[in-house]
């Protein structure tokens, strides 16, 4: 894949959404995808399994320079422990920004300030898999940090694969507006409530989007993106508001399908450096 950043001039791949987790909560996490099939309706085959070195190796031959090690609580407790895995994960490995994550409890500003001074550069939180409301008065010290700091958290907000009480462009739209400046990133462009997603990163100075398995066959399926919404995504990729996202280790396909899926669209050369690579580098200043 390294034909592909090569022929656009880049030097390299900034993919914002990728997982690295501990072993033991990683072999879970495969486990449940192995199991998924009746939740979603159809078989979810992990296409890379592999020790988190050779993972780590995979990411380096498909091209990609920068990634994320990102994970995201479930239950009050675990924050604290897993920040202490993925921040000691991107210290050891070349590439890795430094990421974190919180949970609604009455830590959660403590332990998103605690991510910040070891050096988090990202967050990231799972609305769905949560089970919990992004409007809750633990999280509002912690949205407000995350603001005051600028620093991005990739929220996987919409109701896909499988819809929840807090998913949707709503309960988190009613954050981003209390906290206007939040630096909220939509994983999977919102999906499937695009349009609404889409809407708030157009309203909101620093809301984005990533492009997390959206247009792959795969996704399609599920949750097809409307083509009239083409242009709109076309102007906030170059306005520096999508960043490209693959969710990689845990995809059904070979990485480069994400790729040219996105390539596929035919929005243009400049748009597509500016989601593979420049959005990212000027987020994070690389």
């Amino acid at each position: 894949m390294t034909a592909f950043a090569t022929a656009l001039g880049l030097p390299g791949l900034a993919d914002v959404h990728t997982h690295f987790l501990p072993e033991r909560m990683q072999r879970r996490v495969w486990a449940h995808f192995d199991e998924a099939g009746p939740l979603i309706g159809r078989e979810w085959p992990i296409h890379y399994r592999g020790s988190a070195a050779e993972r780590v190796a995979t990411l380096g031959e498909l091209g990609v320079r920068v990634f994320t090690a990102l994970a995201y609580a479930h239950r009050p407790g675990m924050a604290a422990d897993l920040n202490t895995w993925t921040l000691d994960f991107a210290a050891r490995t070349p590439g890795c920004l430094p990421s974190a994550t919180f949970f609604p409890e009455p830590s959660a500003a403590q332990d998103v300030r605690t991510a910040l001074e070891r050096g988090a550069r990202i967050f990231k939180l799972h609305l769905q898999v949560g089970g919990f409301d992004p409007r809750s008065a633990e999280l509002d010290e912690a949205w407000g940090i995350l603001a005051e700091t600028g620093t991005p958290v990739i929220v996987h907000a919409g109701s896909g694969p499988v819809p929840h009480r807090f998913t949707g462009p709503g309960p988190i739209g009613e954050v981003l507006r209390r906290h206007p400046r939040l630096a909220m990133i939509a994983a999977h462009l919102g999906a499937p409530e695009y349009a609404g997603f889409l809407e708030l990163a157009e309203r909101h100075e620093r809301a984005g989007l990533d492009t997390t398995m959206a247009f792959t066959a795969f996704f399609e399926d599920i949750a097809p993106f409307p083509r009239e919404l083409l242009p709109r995504l076309r102007d906030l990729g170059l306005a520096g508001k999508v960043l490209l996202g693959s969710d990689f280790p845990s995809i059904p396909y070979p990485y480069a399908h994400q790729l040219d899926a996105l390539a596929a669209l035919g929005l243009g050369d400049a748009w597509l450096r500016a989601v593979c690579w420049y959005n990212a580098a000027r987020l994070f200043d690389l």
